[in-house]
């Protein structure tokens, strides 16, 4: 076990939990994601559970890898808390985030870090960052890990919230999605209108806000649900705006009783805000699906909405004919999902504009060669359910990553340019003799697949 590693996770935790104290954030809260974080940054290293472990007495191997699972989704998205205090324009949201952005770089000297964790790091952080607005993530001049930012002398000003207005312009810049869009614009028409007549003494049918997500990974469907979270609050329809991302795990528990009460719990989290569950359909088919608990997660999941309907908008997501099966197997769901948003596969010419936007977000260029090499590894790739869409492309620029940090290893004082450029051959399945030791990564193929169809998904469109 690395002392080192330990220590630094142990200090970049400490001041993570600083910053929560000052926003009100509840300690453990704050512990268990900046842990989850370095885990699911530091999952392929050798040795990194045990360094991992070293700041939580009592915790196992078996805890590392589940709370890796926990935290992959923030791989490339801000964090539950993060996302709280971005919806509530809280000062303490860039400071939170640059803890956070330490917590990833520390994740680096856990055990014996793969080129694939330095990929992760710097694209978790500058996911962190990019959500909360602050300034683009500052590469280190030596390529081991994401450099930390600096800090922030002075709680930030409270922004003033964002509008209707800026919050679909927001939308409308993403990549693709057309039909998304024109759907969440209708969407927001009626809902407005909606409110209008009510507030005026008229007759207003009610129309169902919670929304079904149907499409393929990596599509941008956490994405559009984060931003309509804030719609939703910007119209007044929600009080807080936070988007709460869960998935099967995080609903049913090991036996009938608690999964009610650990069902409630995380409705009760997202209330004000947007519950958002992917891949729903697990709760109520296929081989996990077909026992009691799902069906008592559902049931329970009805009863919330029902008892939360002025403050909560709920959106389930994933594979379009699962989906169907799965809203129709219950009354209580058909009658409250009527409005179902499809998303597209993205086209090349827009997998290069999400690949080219997240590599910005984390202060990289790709040069125009690699850019065209990248074009060739999309002609070559099949595309099926498990292509992964965005996800896709921030795989790939995750490994680009590491294998930049190998390709300037011996650079003593690499320029600017060096340490910002990601070039073709960064993109390349070929061998760059990485460090060898137990369960070390080559830096190949395995690098660009090792989770394409896991959770995060923000970074599909950054």
């Amino acid at each position: 076990m690395s002392s080192v590693g330990g220590s630094s996770l142990k200090d970049a935790l400490a001041g993570l939990l600083t910053v929560a104290a000052r926003a009100g954030v509840s300690e453990d809260s704050a512990r268990a994601e900046g842990l989850s974080l370095a885990a699911a940054l530091a999952e392929s290293a050798p040795g990194a559970p045990a360094d991992w472990a070293a700041v939580t007495p009592g915790a196992t191997t078996q805890d590392f890898f589940d709370a890796a699972v926990r935290g992959r989704r923030w791989r490339g998205a801000p964090t539950a808390v993060l996302s709280e205090l971005v919806a509530q324009s809280s000062p303490e949201k860039i400071p939170y985030a640059e803890a956070l952005a330490e917590v990833a770089s520390a994740s680096c000297s856990l055990g014996e870090p793969t080129m694939r964790v330095i990929g992760n790091a710097s694209v978790a952080a500058a996911a962190q960052l990019q959500a909360a607005g602050a300034r683009p993530l500052q590469v280190s001049s030596t390529p081991a890990a994401p450099a930390a930012p600096e800090k922030t002398e002075e709680p930030a000003p409270v922004e003033p919230e964002r509008t209707v207005e800026e919050l679909l312009a927001e939308l409308d810049a993403l990549t693709g999605l057309e039909k998304v869009k024109r759907e969440v614009h209708r969407q927001v028409a009626v809902l407005r209108v909606e409110k209008l007549r009510t507030e005026a003494g008229l007759k207003s049918p009610t129309i169902t806000r919670h929304l079904v997500f149907v499409g393929n990974p990596g599509t941008g469907k956490t994405t559009v649900a984060r931003l309509v979270s804030g719609i939703y609050k910007a119209l007044g329809l929600l009080s807080k705006g936070q988007l709460v991302e869960v998935d099967r795990s995080e609903l049913v528990a090991g036996y009938l009783g608690q999964t009610a009460t650990k069902t409630a719990e995380v409705v009760a989290s997202a209330a004000g805000g947007v519950l958002f569950i992917d891949e729903a359909y697990s709760l109520t088919s296929g081989d996990q699906g077909t026992d009691q608990y799902g069906r008592e997660a559902v049931d329970t999941l009805v009863k919330e909405m029902e008892d939360r309907r002025d403050d909560l908008v709920v959106i389930v997501a994933g594979y379009p004919e699962p989906m169907q099966t799965f809203i129709a197997a219950n009354p209580g769901l058909a009658s409250r999902f009527r409005t179902t948003i499809g998303f597209d596969d993205y086209t090349d010419a827009e997998l290069t504009d999400i690949l080219t936007g997240l590599a910005e977000a984390a202060d990289y260029e790709l040069t125009p060669e690699a850019l065209e090499h990248f074009q060739v590894i999309l002609s070559s790739t099949p595309r099926g359910r498990s292509f992964g869409n965005g996800r896709f492309a921030r795989n790939v620029l995750e490994a680009a990553i590491g294998r930049h940090a190998w390709r300037l290893r011996d650079v003593t004082a690499p320029t600017t340019d060096q340490l910002r450029q990601i070039l073709a051959v960064d993109l390349t399945d070929e061998e760059l003799h990485p460090p060898t030791g137990p369960g070390s990564t080559a830096v190949g193929t395995e690098l660009l697949s090792e989770d394409q169809t896991v959770p995060p998904e923000q970074g599909e469109q950054a």
